[in-house]
């Protein structure tokens, strides 16, 4: 099922997501429809809070600009190493239309549960490491807004209010 992606500055969007206890069919459901939601919005990746359930719950798919990789969901991820520095131009599907350049890791190394909620550790470089780095900090209350000047911060804000508002006045079908 595709769920509503949350605009920043939505406040849910700067709390900090609460650990999966238990990876059970309803984490498995959360993260199919995170899957799709992220598909549908044209996305490389999606975390929980997002589409506002506050646990720590990812999903990822670079394989259009990284043919070697794979679809991941990541419960629980706790990035346990950085290597080296790379600067990015990204994007956020809670800030459509945004991107600005944040300076990141190149290669990091994260630790989670898989859907079968066995730990795997993985090491990531290339568009991976960057996505693993923002979907985290999406985890940690953080949006890549928050790495950039305060100016271009402000405007950014004021033009995901007017987007909200335009949304918000728009009749539902």
């Amino acid at each position: 099922m595709v769920r509503e992606i949350l605009i920043w500055p939505d406040p849910i969007l700067k709390q900090k997501a609460k650990p999966v206890a238990k990876v059970d069919d309803a984490v498995r459901t959360l993260v199919k429809d995170m899957f799709e939601t992220m598909y549908a919005a044209d996305g490389v990746g999606l975390a929980a809070p997002q589409i506002g359930i506050l646990q720590r719950v990812i999903v990822l798919d670079t394989t259009p600009r990284q043919p070697e990789s794979k679809p991941l969901a990541m419960i629980n991820p706790e990035i346990v190493g950085m290597e080296g520095e790379t600067s990015y131009t990204e994007g956020c599907l809670s800030i459509p239309g945004e991107a600005e350049d944040v300076d990141r890791a190149a290669v990091v190394t994260v630790k989670f549960l898989d859907v079968d909620g066995k730990e795997q550790t993985l090491t990531c470089d290339g568009l991976l490491a960057i996505a693993v780095q923002h979907e985290t900090d999406h985890l940690n209350g953080t949006v890549f807004v928050d790495h950039v000047s305060t100016l271009k911060r402000e405007l950014i804000r004021k033009r995901m209010k007017k987007l909200k508002t335009e949304r918000e006045d728009r009749p539902s079908a």
